[in-house]
């Protein structure tokens, strides 16, 4: 009995949780967060930060400051990456890509963790962020390919704090956002992308596979 009650307890504050990160993200209309991105595996150790800009439905604009600047954008049908001062911009349908940033573009107006996740549980072997902060983990619905399992730092308002994405080849991405404003105003421009004068435009299907 006291298994089943530490069970129900456990699947009751998952819910709760997850019920509170939609009601939150699902309310939003645009968010803008620091972020910082590191991967690790297959020999590499890379560090990266910037600015996120995201704004329903499904647009999306990661700014790269550190080490190098970066562009990788989307207006929510076409997203585009370009590096300053090279020759080439690279161009996918959003439909095509391939890219684990690229399901974030819809954390605002279609977060439904529950249903995205298979298997969601609590993490309590992760240390999380802060204190009062919770760490779920869960397999993300049609990436079972690629991706092992998700954990999500979640604060008791219900606002993402990190994401680490742990792939089954055993590499791990990891999200995390500080200066997190929500539903400040961010124009349509900062998702629609021109190359500059003299740059290529370069079709390609798997724009994460060229950074």
């Amino acid at each position: 009995m006291a298994l089943l009650a530490v069970n129900a307890f456990a699947a009751n504050s998952i819910h709760e949780i997850a019920e509170k990160t939609d009601q939150r993200y699902n309310n939003l209309q645009s968010l803008r967060a620091d972020f910082t991105e590191s991967y690790r595996g297959n020999g590499i150790d890379r560090s990266e930060s910037g600015t996120l800009y995201l704004k329903r439905p499904g647009k999306m604009r990661w700014e790269y400051a550190e080490p190098r600047p970066k562009l990788f954008l989307s207006d929510g049908k076409t997203a585009w990456f370009y590096v300053p001062g090279e020759q080439q911009a690279r161009k996918a349908p959003v439909s095509k890509l391939d890219d684990l940033r690229s399901p974030l573009r819809y954390l605002l107006g279609k977060t439904k963790l529950e249903k995205e996740f298979d298997n969601l549980a609590l993490a309590p072997d992760i240390q999380p962020l802060e204190p009062g902060d919770t760490v779920l983990r869960g397999r993300p619905k049609g990436m079972e390919d690629r991706v092992d399992h998700v954990l999500f730092d979640v604060s008791a308002e219900g606002q993402i704090r990190q994401i680490v994405i742990i792939e089954v080849d055993g590499s791990t991405t990891e999200f995390r956002f500080r200066n997190i404003t929500e539903n400040s105003a961010i124009s349509d421009r900062q998702f629609r992308f021109t190359p500059p004068p003299g740059v290529e435009t370069i079709q390609a299907s798997d724009i994460a596979g060229q950074q």
